[in-house]
């Protein structure tokens, strides 16, 4: 890290607007690192990724994302096997993969370990997930991979238009777990293919998603492997009654619910879309592989 610049790709509608006002503090602070700090202009999450292919292609020594964990996602497209780090000050609402991997919670203490990482040209590697769909479209996330209930309440609220904010994910989690079901899987890990009818399957490189839902909670975004949980049939009310337990991670105790680890998971459904970091990757069949120190922390 001995010349280039510093990019910065923020998010002022993360974490609903709290965090509006933080950005010219971040940049002051970064600008203590002695590099040129640059804006990344994008108006969409299509054009905030393809700013950072640009910015990491034009020497940017690192890609700040200012936001949540879409924010970070868009990032991670770029970074992840060059030699560019990532920084991340935690303004979103879940900050799961900051959380993950140890990034302080205050955004301006995040902001100074990242000036300080690249002044004093340190970093911490990574593992990051990689996927790849029947298309061979691939894409990396750091979190969680969702695909059963809770990728079916994403998408479903991705398609209403009302109610607006928080209350139409309430709605869709009611009407999802109306019509809840257990569906036939086929999931591969490590080439050894099990038959499951599960309601729940995700995939962690780190252990939380939904802002603190500790799904995978032993997931270790630095081991090389991958955790996967899926569940045997649960029923309407026995997945009402699991979700509470997500947030304490005290679900992997049911004995319905199972947890394996592996470098390469496989993911086969009818009628699911697959949610990685909470963006929208595309209907299952999914390939997962961990690409160990695959990103280059800054912190």
């Amino acid at each position: 890290m001995t010349s280039g610049f510093i990019a910065v790709l923020a998010n002022p509608s993360a974490g609903r607007g709290r965090h509006r006002g933080l950005l010219p503090g971040v940049v002051d602070v970064l600008g203590h690192a002695g590099r040129p700090v640059r804006l990344l202009d994008a108006g969409s999450g299509a054009e905030a990724e393809a700013a950072c292919h640009r910015a990491v292609g034009a020497g940017a020594v690192a890609i700040v994302a200012v936001g949540g964990d879409g924010t970070v996602h868009r990032a991670l497209q770029a970074v992840a096997g060059s030699e560019a780090g990532l920084g991340v000050v935690p303004a979103g609402t879940g900050n799961d993969f900051a959380s993950a991997v140890g990034v302080p919670r205050q955004a301006m203490a995040a902001a100074e370990g990242i000036s300080g990482a690249i002044r004093d040209q340190r970093d911490h590697r990574v593992d990051l997930a990689r996927t790849e769909n029947a298309h061979g479209e691939r894409r990396w996330f750091g979190a969680v991979l969702a695909a059963g209930f809770d990728a079916l309440i994403n998408e479903r609220a991705n398609r209403m238009r009302w109610p607006t904010g928080p209350r139409r994910y309430d709605l869709a989690i009611l009407l999802e777990l109306a019509w809840a079901r257990a569906r036939p899987y086929t999931i591969v890990l490590d080439g050894v293919r099990h038959h499951v009818d599960a309601e729940v399957v995700a995939v962690g490189n780190g252990p939380t998603y939904g802002g603190g839902m500790r799904i995978v909670p032993d997931a270790d975004p630095a081991d090389g492997l991958l955790d996967v949980v899926f569940t045997s049939p649960l029923g309407r009310a026995g997945l009402a009654r699991l979700k509470p337990r997500l947030r304490e991670g005290t679900h992997v105790d049911d004995p319905r619910v199972t947890v394996r680890r592996a470098r390469t998971v496989r993911i086969e459904a009818e009628g699911i879309v697959g949610y990685a970091d909470g963006e929208r990757l595309g209907p299952l069949p999914l390939d997962v592989s961990v690409v160990p120190g695959a990103v280059r922390l800054l912190r």
